[in-house]
């Protein structure tokens, strides 16, 4: 169907939280990984990421897991 839009389920938005990406940069750290950064990523679909490279231009640090 042609011009309607899909919405996402309520645990999406629990999933794709700033709360939950933190929550899995802290597990990653304490398996043994290095530092891990959330960085807010402007796209609302995945609104955080976690990763231990250095954000893209147009990403921000919001918390750093050391």
């Amino acid at each position: 169907m042609r011009g309607r839009q899909r919405s996402c389920p309520p645990v999406r938005g629990v999933l794709a939280s700033f709360d939950h990406a933190y929550a899995v940069a802290i597990q990653q750290r304490r398996a043994g990984d290095p530092c891990r950064l959330v960085v807010g990523t402007g796209n609302p679909l995945q609104p955080f990421r976690v990763t231990h490279l250095a954000p893209r231009p147009h990403e921000r640090i919001l918390a750093l897991i050391a």
